[in-house]
């Protein structure tokens, strides 16, 4: 099964933000923040919200990973006012990553790390062919610096409606030697917009579970085509539908069934019961638990 074969079963792509038990406190918080935004649905474990028709899943998932800017959303908003506002509550409790300012690249333009540790990207720039307000941007560095053009051809290869929007580079003799390396790039993965960039900057950070990729499959072989083709090349398999792929960005490869299965409280526990089993979902085990 290759990327074409799914082109007519093109799953949902959506971050999940992984909390220590705040996941509702976040969800309210954001969707104060930004404009066109709610709560969909919650549970203990999950909260769901939307922000001008994007997903994002916050997860009660306890103490172990935490928020990097290994991974940040290039916020767009489009109004001075509207923008100055956002970064005043954002920076509550969080730290300027970057200051919003004036930048050759941005009338304006700021990166912020919020209380939870959840980094932003505010911009006042619309990119062009997408009205996308939040597009999750991957940074390469460490020993994934370089390596930001072989993940955008590993993953525009494995999702359909995918391909690679722009990128830029360093200039030559660039005085941090990123010579060539790509200093923004952005891509489509199932017609949404993602953004990556290399840093031969030394960062005490990485990629980690705390931002996590979720993928929603209709069917058994959707997961199993996903699931493998992530792992490929040095990705690594984890519980309850989670990978790392060769990078070690994660993605969580679940079925588009199993909200629903969630939800039905006399099948819930039976499900979860089930999942905790397995690595890789099997969605026959889970109808039938």
């Amino acid at each position: 099964m290759d990327s074409h074969s799914v082109n007519t079963l093109n799953s949902a792509i959506y971050p999940c933000l992984w909390f220590d038990g705040n996941a509702k406190e976040a969800a309210e918080f954001y969707c104060s923040l930004f404009s066109d935004s709610k709560i969909v649905s919650e549970n203990q474990m999950v909260v769901i919200f939307e922000s001008s028709g994007q997903q994002f899943m916050c997860l009660n998932g306890g103490p172990e990973f935490k928020f990097t800017p290994a991974i940040s959303f290039y916020t767009i908003i489009q109004s001075e006012t509207e923008i100055q506002a956002v970064w005043d509550q954002l920076i509550v409790n969080g730290r300027a990553m970057m200051p919003l300012d004036t930048y050759p690249w941005s009338k304006k333009y700021g990166w912020v790390q919020d209380k939870f540790g959840v980094t932003w990207q505010l911009t006042i720039d619309k990119p062009e062919n997408s009205n996308q307000n939040f597009i999750p941007a991957l940074m390469f560095s460490g020993t994934n610096f370089g390596k930001a053009e072989e993940a955008i051809g590993f993953y525009t290869s494995i999702f359909p409606a995918s391909g690679t929007k722009f990128i830029s580079r360093y200039e030559p003799n660039d005085p941090n030697g990123q010579d060539g390396k790509i200093n923004h790039a952005q891509f489509e993965l199932n017609g949404q917009v993602f953004a990556a960039m290399d840093s031969a900057i030394v960062h005490d950070f990485d990629f980690n579970e705390a931002l996590s990729f979720v993928v929603e499959c209709k069917d058994q072989a959707q997961i199993d085509y996903f699931w493998e083709k992530l792992l490929e090349k040095g990705g690594k398999e984890s519980q309850c539908g989670w990978l790392k792929d060769r990078f070690g960005v994660s993605w969580q490869i679940v079925p588009e069934i199993l909200s629903a299965l969630m939800s039905d409280p006399e099948r819930s526990g039976r499900v979860v019961q089930a999942f905790m089993k397995m690595k890789k979902f099997d969605i026959e085990t889970l109808k039938n638990a």
